[in-house]
């Protein structure tokens, strides 16, 4: 507790979780899910408490650099935002290092980086089945007879570079069987629900489940990427893998372990130089023939679909269409919308991620357990931290791109702070002169769900299902046009003319209060913040 000029008193709860320089400081939940990161993906041998073989901090500083030096991120040995962010990148769930040390260190000597698992099929005439397909509800776009198309072509991908055949079969037998599922489904390799591990492959043997790939079906699969994860992408590397290869550390190659997006256009991909050389190592060069392998050819692929307009009998749509969202923010280059215990996300191409929500709980790593709501959240510009608020009496937070400065704003008032003083102390106090009235920023509501700067430095006000816009963050401007937040930022339909969303006379458009009166206007008063949770990173993306 300290004094604050313009106000009584000021309690601030900070709990601050970082990461930052040589040292890792992150709270033990944090650290924790790093190890087990590592351990899965085969950077660090499994501990055993029988033998005292426990993990040591040199033992994981080594294992990290080995997952930077694979994934292409620089090389620290510590827990880095670029680092945490590699380790949420949706990804295959098979390990990237399979063997031991030696055979590792090996492999850097190399000037290939795709890896062979030392398995394949000894033969090159393959069958393969589809025994269930993506959930219509979480992937609409992708009826029966496309996936199996989809799924053609990602064959046909390796068959164009190698003298294999793939033939489909319509029973559910087969060399690879091809599956759908979700969370345990009796493979040992359980999936984590929307986000995270999209898919697996076993590698070609005599086992039951030799060659068999099994898909996410919480992901929400698409063709050509449009709302979802690309099915073709993923497929064709995972396909990699009930082939006989591993894991590659070159950025162009399918059998980079992270999702990398879409691939363009299906029909005319072809592999990068390291996928090829790998595939002709195991099953050799196709000589002559026709170009394919796949029996019956593929047929054609139609045209990527438009997008599809938004069904509101989906309570989830609807949810998102009505507004009325607790946070907005700009984080990391993209705008998140938070109601309750979920959020949306929207890129920097205006596309959302995902019509279907995130839960908070899966993607933000450390928040409180339980937590369903989030009052306010940005993210600091000093150092890249991401700031949350868990407390009802703050309404919005965001840095002004016109100074650089901090702005909260609760119950009609606002306060602003310079969080770029090397003085910590200094920088959580607000400046001399305020409390101010939100009144000042004509235009907008003065009780608003959120706020960000957004574009050229416009600064931008949410309320309800509404927001408008302060060019170059202006605080007097003529005219303010209120606008749809579901129409222009989550792919909602436009309402009816008669509702004239962008004419501000419209007395239909908004309650929202725009006379600045508040319970809040006394000389003294008490801002209870309970939670303020500083996070340099989140655990989905």
């Amino acid at each position: 507790i300290f004094a604050v000029t313009g106000m009584e008193f000021l309690l601030l709860f900070w709990m601050v979780w970082t990461v930052t320089g040589g040292s890792i400081s992150e709270p033990p939940d944090q650290y924790s899910k790093a190890v087990d990161w590592l351990n899965r993906y085969g950077y660090l041998p499994p501990p055993d408490p029988r033998t005292s073989k426990l993990q040591t901090q040199d033992g994981i500083e080594k294992a990290i650099r080995v997952m930077q030096r694979f994934g292409g991120i620089q090389e620290t040995g510590v827990l880095d935002r670029d680092t945490i962010k590699l380790m949420t990148t949706p990804r295959c769930s098979l390990p990237d290092i399979v063997g031991s040390e030696d055979l590792l260190r090996r492999r850097r000597r190399r000037r290939k980086r795709y890896a062979l698992s030392g398995l394949k099929w000894h033969k090159t005439d393959l069958t393969w089945s589809v025994h269930s397909y993506p959930s219509p509800s979480l992937s609409p776009g992708l009826p029966k007879d496309l996936v199996d198309t989809i799924l053609s072509h990602a064959f046909k991908a390796w068959s164009n570079v190698a003298p294999l055949t793939f033939h489909r079969l319509t029973n559910e037998g087969g060399d690879i069987k091809v599956s759908f599922t979700s969370l345990l489904h009796n493979d040992g390799y359980p999936f984590d629900g929307l986000g995270g591990t999209l898919a697996h492959a076993f590698f070609p043997g005599m086992d039951e489940v030799a060659g068999d790939t099994h898909f996410d079906d919480h992901e929400i699969w698409s063709y050509g990427g449009i709302y979802g994860t690309d099915l073709f992408a993923v497929a064709v590397h995972e396909f990699g893998h009930s082939l006989g290869l591993s894991h590659s550390s070159s950025d162009l190659s399918i059998m980079k372990p992270y999702y990398q997006g879409p691939v363009g256009d299906i029909a005319s991909f072809r592999l990068a130089l390291d996928d090829m050389l790998a595939i002709q190592q195991l099953y050799g060069v196709k000589i002559g023939g026709p170009s394919g392998g796949v029996d019956p050819d593929p047929p054609r692929l139609p045209s990527p679909p438009p997008p599809r307009p938004t069904q509101l009998t989906d309570p989830s749509l609807l949810e998102r269409c009505q507004g009325g969202f607790d946070a907005v923010a700009d984080i990391r280059g993209e705008v998140f919308f938070f109601k309750g215990a979920q959020f949306w996300r929207t890129k920097q191409d205006g596309s959302l991620v995902s019509l279907h929500p995130a839960q908070i709980q899966n993607f933000w790593m450390g928040l409180p357990p339980g937590t369903s709501k989030i009052d306010a959240v940005y993210e600091r510009r000093s150092d890249g931290r991401i700031i949350f608020f868990i407390v009802d009496r703050v309404d919005a937070a965001f840095i002004w791109a016109h100074n650089g400065k901090t702005y909260l704003f609760s119950g009609g008032h606002f306060w602003r702070f310079d969080e770029n003083q090397k003085d910590e102390r200094a920088s959580m106090q607000p400046e001399p002169g305020y409390p101010r009235n939100n009144n000042l920023w004509t235009g907008v509501p003065s009780h608003m769900d959120d706020v960000i700067s957004w574009g050229e430095g416009d600064a931008y006000f949410f309320k309800d299902n509404l927001y408008w816009v302060l060019k170059n963050g202006g605080l007097s401007q003529e005219v303010v046009s209120q606008k749809s937040i579901g129409v222009d930022w989550l792919q909602c339909p436009a309402p009816p003319a008669t509702l004239a969303p962008n004419n501000p006379q419209d007395p239909k458009q908004c309650s929202c209060d725009l006379t600045g009166s508040s319970s809040y206007l006394r000389s003294s008063w008490v801002l209870l913040i309970s939670v303020i949770l500083i996070m340099d990173e989140f655990i989905r993306k």
